[in-house]
């Protein structure tokens, strides 16, 4: 399907040790799209539900893709 793409830039309030479905349900809650249509990346790598940010290295400022599944 065509999903939309969209990049935009990551700004808190988040931890290191937040997970990016945390993220993700924070986006949904802007958005008003359901967390679990989202998909983050970052150059080729789709980031894991269950991973931290902090692993990720993941932190304000930075611009991620945003994709809708």
């Amino acid at each position: 399907g065509g999903g939309s793409q969209s990049v935009f830039s990551f700004t808190g309030p988040t931890s290191t040790e937040d997970s990016i479905r945390d993220l993700k349900k924070l986006i949904a809650a802007q958005t008003g799209t359901r967390w679990d249509k989202i998909v983050l990346k970052k150059w080729y790598t789709i980031f894991k539900d269950h991973v931290t940010l902090g692993d990720y290295e993941i932190h304000d400022g930075m611009n991620l893709e945003l994709y809708y599944q």
